[in-house]
């Protein structure tokens, strides 16, 4: 089994339910007490919001390169950013590590051409549904990507940093996404990517109108399957 670095704490709320997921892959698939070979450099959340917040992802950039770096000399043979935002910088992150950096849009992307899908939703921060670095590595692999409008995407951003980021999951923001997922697929949306990796935690294919891609579970499985070769 290689070993899988985990670069978290963005949140810690989402990291956990990495490990938690990591941990269940791998007893699924080797069955006894087998769990997951690897290792975790988790970060300062806070730190993190405050450079997204000034828009120094180059800085950003850096701080995450570095922490890869510590993972890679502790033994990581691969490493998951745990995050979709600071995919944002996942150049320098991989610049900066000999190992693979393996990136959650990739495994989505598999994913969504496996079931068929063309034209998608896409929720997240509002750096992940705005700027360009996870929109264009889905457009290159031939979707077409749909975000909420404006309103609404302050609506996800703010009940992602605000919420769930905080390990608030309520039912009225759980209402508000269901809402937002209705008009994505009033415009055609034939799924929802779950691009925020806190997202999982409020709704899922039970409750969204759509077909659910969540990033974490996507990514997790990933890596699992380049760890353990299967």
């Amino acid at each position: 089994m290689r070993v899988i670095g985990l670069l978290g704490g963005m949140s810690w709320e989402s990291t956990a339910y990495y490990y938690q997921q990591l941990n269940r892959g791998t007893r699924d698939r080797l069955g006894g007490l087998h769990s997951a070979a690897c290792v975790m450099h988790s970060v300062d959340f806070a730190e993190i919001e405050r450079l997204q917040e000034r828009g120094a992802w180059e800085e950003a950039g850096k701080y995450l390169g570095q922490r890869a770096q510590q993972l890679e000399l502790a033994g990581a043979d691969c490493i998951l950013i745990c995050t979709n935002t600071m995919h944002r910088v996942y150049p320098a992150i991989q610049a900066s590590v000999d190992v693979p950096v393996l990136h959650i849009a990739d495994g989505t992307a598999t994913a969504l051409q496996g079931a068929g899908v063309e034209k998608v939703a896409l929720l997240g921060t509002r750096y992940t549904m705005e700027q360009a670095f996870y929109r264009d590595r889905l457009v290159e692999r031939g979707f077409e990507v749909m975000v909420p409008e404006a309103e609404e995407r302050a609506l996800v951003h703010k009940i992602i940093y605000h919420e769930l980021c905080r390990g608030q999951v309520l039912d009225s923001s759980r209402e508000t996404y269901v809402r937002i997922v209705e008009s994505l697929a009033r415009k055609g949306a034939q799924a929802v990517i779950l691009g925020c990796t806190e997202i999982g935690l409020l709704i899922d294919e039970h409750s969204s109108p759509l077909p659910v891609f969540d990033t974490t579970l996507i990514h997790v499985q990933t890596a699992l399957e380049w760890a353990l070769g299967a």
